[in-house]
């Protein structure tokens, strides 16, 4: 019984014609063995991963505080609005009448 396929693990790397004709022929067979790329380092990720999100939380913050500012002051325009405008009205309407009948 012949083996037709290369044994092991070799089988996936090497193309059977070119274990054939190297075992018919007696040439030798080169095999190269590659490394497998590093995983990169989490922390390579995780620090601009934090300083962004910090930055973020940061700016949302402000917008937050500046809404809040805004709307404070739209409600004190609104209540000054609300409280002067009955007084006006009775000093315009007072200013208004003629003084001599």
């Amino acid at each position: 019984m012949t083996q037709r396929e290369p044994p092991g693990h070799l089988a996936p790397h090497i193309p059977a014609d070119a274990y054939r004709r190297a075992e018919t022929t007696g040439q030798p067979l080169v095999i190269v063995h590659t490394t497998a790329p590093e995983r990169p380092d989490t922390a390579r990720f995780l620090v601009p991963l934090a300083v962004g999100t910090a930055a973020t939380i940061g700016l949302l913050g402000t917008v937050a505080a500046i809404l809040a500012l805004f709307q404070f002051a739209a409600q004190t325009a609104a209540a000054l609005a609300a409280t002067t405008g009955p007084i006006g009205v009775g000093i315009g309407l007072k200013l208004a009448r003629p003084k001599h009948r």
